[in-house]
C-alpha cells in the first residue's frame, strides 16, 4: 500500500472520505424512512443489505471512471438543447424523490392521530424496500462520484473513501432511523427535506433552460438549523409534560 505512504494522499483520502458522508446525509434519512415500513427485526438487514449492493455498484462505477465521466457528455438534443446520462439520472431521481416524499407526507398528515394495527405496521415488502435504497444510493452516487473525481486521480483513494462511508452509514443510519421514528414532527422535517433535495436535483439537469447549480452547503445548513430548532420544540414539550 504505497498509496498510503505519502501525507497527501491521506489529507485527500480524509476529503474524500468526509465528503462522502456529507452528501450522503440525505441518503442515510431516506434509506430510514423505506426501512421503518418494514417489522423491526427486518430494518436492519434491509439497510445493511441495501447499502452492500450499492457499495458494490458504486465500486464498479469507479473502476469505469471513463463511463462516468461520458455521462456528463450529451447523447441527443431536444429543442437545441443537449441531454446527457447524468441529466436523466438526476431528473428520474429528483422526480421520484418529490413524489415519494409529497406521497409519505399526505398518508401521515391523513392518517395523524390513528393507531395503527400490527399487519399495518408489517405492510413493508423487504425487497422492494431493499431495491429503493440501492436505486437512491445509485443516484446519489452520481454526482458524489463525479466530485470526487474532480478532487483526485487515485481510483484507489475513492474507493477506499466510499468503503468508510459506507460502513459509517450503516453505523448510524439505524440510530437515525430509530431517532425520526420516535418523533412525528421529525419525519415530516426529513420528508420535506427529501423533497427539497429532489427539487436540487431537477435544478442541476443542465439540459433546462432554468438550470441552477446549488450548493449542498446552504441545503445542509438549514436542515441542520430547523433541526436543532425541532430538537429545541421536543426538549421543551417532554419538560412540559412532566411538570
Amino acid at each position: 500500500m504505497e498509496i498510503l505512504l505519502q501525507p497527501e494522499n491521506w489529507v485527500a483520502l480524509l476529503t474524500l472520505t468526509f465528503l462522502e458522508i456529507v452528501l450522503g446525509i440525505d441518503n442515510i434519512i431516506f434509506i430510514s424512512l423505506v426501512a421503518q415500513k418494514l417489522p423491526a427485526e427486518k430494518q436492519r438487514v434491509a439497510r445493511n443489505l441495501g447499502l452492500s449492493m450499492a457499495l458494490v455498484f458504486r465500486i464498479l462505477l469507479l473502476m469505469s471512471i471513463s463511463f462516468i465521466i461520458q455521462l456528463k457528455e450529451p447523447f441527443m438534443e431536444i429543442f437545441s438543447r443537449g441531454i446527457s446520462g447524468r441529466d436523466v439520472i438526476l431528473f428520474a431521481g429528483g422526480v421520484f424523490l418529490i413524489a415519494k416524499s409529497t406521497s409519505e407526507i399526505h398518508h401521515k398528515v391523513t392518517s395523524f392521530g390513528e393507531k395503527e394495527s400490527k399487519e399495518q405496521k408489517k405492510k413493508g415488502k423487504f425487497w422492494p424496500a431493499v431495491v429503493q435504497i440501492v436505486l437512491l444510493d445509485i443516484i446519489f452516487s452520481i454526482d458524489s462520484i463525479l466530485t470526487a473525481i474532480g478532487l483526485s486521480d487515485q481510483v484507489l483513494l475513492m474507493i477506499m473513501a466510499v468503503i468508510i462511508s459506507l460502513i459509517i452509514m450503516m453505523v448510524f443510519a439505524g440510530a437515525v432511523g430509530d431517532l425520526i421514528n420516535k418523533y412525528p414532527t421529525l419525519q415530516i422535517l426529513a420528508l420535506s427535506f427529501l423533497i427539497l433535495i429532489g427539487f436540487t436535483l431537477v435544478l442541476e439537469v443542465e439540459a433546462f433552460p432554468f438550470h441552477a447549480h446549488i450548493e449542498k452547503g446552504f441545503i445542509y445548513f438549514a436542515v441542520f438549523f430547523s433541526l436543532s430548532v425541532e430538537m429545541l420544540n421536543i426538549t421543551m414539550r417532554k419538560r412540559s409534560n412532566q411538570k
